[in-house]
């Protein structure tokens, strides 16, 4: 089996995240253990192994699937912190089994690293996400558009993040215009790196998200609806993260209601099997 570097979309992913890592740590002084970095890594990729052994999912000609679980771990790693290295390999623990327990029809309906991230937040201590450690400042927009979009190209899932996008915007701005805001506050919001990464590399997981294009649009609808409720309403700082695992279970019905191909990484064309 021989697959070359960068064929695969997820190899920019797992680089895009890696990049926003390092770019977190150096230039906005986050709180983040190397260590726990190396944790969330170790953690999701053995359970990756095991789970996949048990259920014996994986074709036998193919090598285990890395990329997943390291592409989990990273952004876990960007979004999660803790206090204590055992609620980091809890989370990644809990985003990879998701994967094998809550599916149905052979496909997953949770995001992992959003899994992974509501399980510690609900079952620690210390845990927290920090939807603001990013900023406002549009550099990190542009860089996270950029890159997003690079890899929504290839993946053919611009319409969920438009979706979600063009629904959150609106509502946002309607609130902006009943209280009588100035723009300037509008538009500082909408530039969260927090709300932009979210929307291009998290609500757009394409193995779990609905398959046909209409279902993708309602359904990101339906998050950028309950993350504007949550967040304005119940003043949850956390609101994106809530929104897309209370609607993940929302995929079945959508599935069952428009048909469409599931999604699939493995393009023959770039697998040479010697």
């Amino acid at each position: 089996m021989k697959i070359t570097l960068f064929k695969d979309v997820r190899d920019y992913q797992i680089l895009f995240l890696s990049l926003f890592l390092i770019l977190g740590v150096l230039t906005r002084d986050w709180t983040l253990h190397p260590e726990f970095i190396g944790v969330a890594i170790a953690s999701c990729i053995i359970t990756q192994i095991i789970f996949s052994l048990i259920t014996k999912s994986q074709n036998r000609i193919l090598p285990i699937n890395i990329r997943s679980p390291l592409i989990t771990s990273l952004g876990l790693s960007l979004l999660l912190r803790v206090d204590h290295w055992p609620t980091m390999a809890l989370a990644g623990f809990a985003a990879i089994a998701s994967k094998f327990i809550f599916q149905y029809g052979e496909k997953h309906f949770f995001n992992p690293a959003n899994f992974g991230i509501i399980a510690v937040l609900s079952f620690t201590n210390d845990a927290w996400v920090s939807p603001g450690q990013w900023g406002e400042e549009w550099w990190y927009a542009l860089l996270f558009a950029g890159t997003g979009g690079m890899i929504l190209q290839r993946v053919g899932r611009w319409d969920t993040t438009a979706a979600f996008l063009g629904a959150y915007s609106l509502l946002a701005a309607l609130r902006n215009l009943w209280l009588g805001w100035t723009w300037d506050v509008y538009f500082h919001h909408l530039m969260s790196g927090s709300l932009v990464l979210f929307s291009l590399f998290m609500v757009t997981d394409p193995r779990s998200i609905p398959n046909a294009r209409i279902s993708r649009i309602i359904w990101a609808v339906c998050i950028a609806l309950l993350t504007f409720i949550l967040r304005n309403y119940f003043f949850l700082s956390t609101a994106v993260f809530w929104a897309l695992f209370a609607l993940a279970p929302l995929t079945i019905l959508l599935d069952k209601s428009w048909f469409s191909p599931r999604f699939s990484w493995w393009n023959k064309a770039e697998l040479k099997i010697n």
